[in-house]
């Protein structure tokens, strides 16, 4: 009997100690994750980044496939793939699958912050809007990814009717992101309502008057550092409303600035080469 005891208790102790060393482990994998996602940020050279990420994209494959419910480890995959599949892929059909992914991983974050939301982004506009009141602060990291691995399928698909329905619904989710946690990637969040709000004319939808705002707040909120916003103030704002001046300065800004910034370095680095074709095709579109 107390031969018994000993060993449930060595089990016992082995258990908790596996338990211990996969809580060790998983922290370890999304450390891992988020300082690689840091490193691409930071990275000068954007074929690097090409040429190197669909590895990254893999490992973060194989680290799901062990830990389907893991929100963080879910986002991050979401938010790689949607940035690799509308920045760096030519080709339709491989953009489609891998925003597709995108969106299915952004679809599994959200449903493993919470069950609540499970199924969600396949609920009409009413239903999804009061699924969203039922997300508290914890789920804001989460809705965040889902939203901007939607924005990047539809980008991907906008000759799809039906992808461009869910405009209101990405807006409604990331604006129930700023009520959740009005800290949480302000910058990003605010970008992106912005080019929700002038990706279509106003004849067509296009609200400018709350797009401009979104992207005086995004500008100020980051400082003036992230020069992607300047980029898309000018495309689809300034270029939509037929602004020169507000268009050439915005660019000219881009030109002027230091692209090294911490967490922006990537994204500056591209804008800086869209805002030089923007400004060589100016002459031809104004």
């Amino acid at each position: 009997m107390e031969h018994r005891k000993i060993r449930l208790t060595i089990a016992a102790t082995i258990l908790l100690l596996l338990g211990a060393c996969a809580s060790v482990m998983q922290s370890a994998t999304n450390d891992m994750a988020a300082n690689l996602g840091a490193a691409i940020m930071n990275q000068d050279d954007p074929e690097t980044v090409r040429d190197g990420a669909p590895a990254y994209l893999l490992l973060l494959d194989s680290f799901i496939a062990g830990s389907a419910d893991d929100s963080a480890m879910l986002a991050a995959a979401a938010e790689l793939y949607a940035a690799y599949g509308v920045i760096f892929v030519e080709d339709a059909e491989r953009a489609d699958r891998l925003t597709q992914r995108a969106l299915a991983y952004g679809q599994q974050a959200l449903c493993a912050s919470s069950k609540s939301a499970c199924g969600i982004h396949d609920l009409p506009f009413k239903e999804f809007a009061v699924a969203l009141e039922e997300l508290d602060d914890k789920d804001a990291p989460s809705l965040f990814t889902y939203g901007l691995a939607s924005i990047a399928y539809i980008k991907v698909h906008s000759d799809d009717w039906g992808a461009m329905t869910r405009l209101p619904h990405v807006e409604s989710a990331l604006e129930r992101v700023l009520v959740l946690d009005p800290e949480y990637k302000t910058v990003q969040v605010e970008h992106f309502l912005a080019v929700l709000n002038t990706i279509r004319s106003p004849a067509l939808g296009g609200n400018f008057d709350a797009g401009k705002k979104h992207y005086e707040r995004a500008l100020a909120l980051s400082d003036g550092k992230d020069l992607s916003i300047h980029v898309d103030y000018a495309r689809y704002y300034a270029r939509t409303l037929y602004d020169r001046e507000l268009h050439d300065r915005l660019l000219d800004e881009v030109m002027a600035a230091d692209p090294h910034q911490e967490g922006y370095t990537l994204f500056n680095t591209l804008a800086q080469r869209e805002a030089r074709a923007l400004l060589d095709s100016a002459d031809d579109y104004f």
